[in-house]
């Protein structure tokens, strides 16, 4: 009887465990590329300020 209640322990806690590391894996997914993007993004504004002559912190005029 333990060894029953042990396994169905185990089959009731699986499922519930990999639908969190999948859920984790695709967070961790979004966010890393959501950081990648934004580094990009800065990158290329970086590149564009560089270009017209601005600092950092300076906006353009328009």
């Amino acid at each position: 009887m333990i060894e029953n209640f042990w396994l169905n322990a185990l089959y009731s806690v699986t499922p519930t465990i990999l639908i969190g590391l999948i859920f984790w894996f695709i967070m961790r997914s979004i966010l890393s590329a959501d950081r990648g993007e934004r580094k990009a993004y800065a990158d290329i504004e970086d590149q564009e300020r560089a270009k017209r002559g601005l600092g950092a912190d300076e906006k353009p005029i328009l």
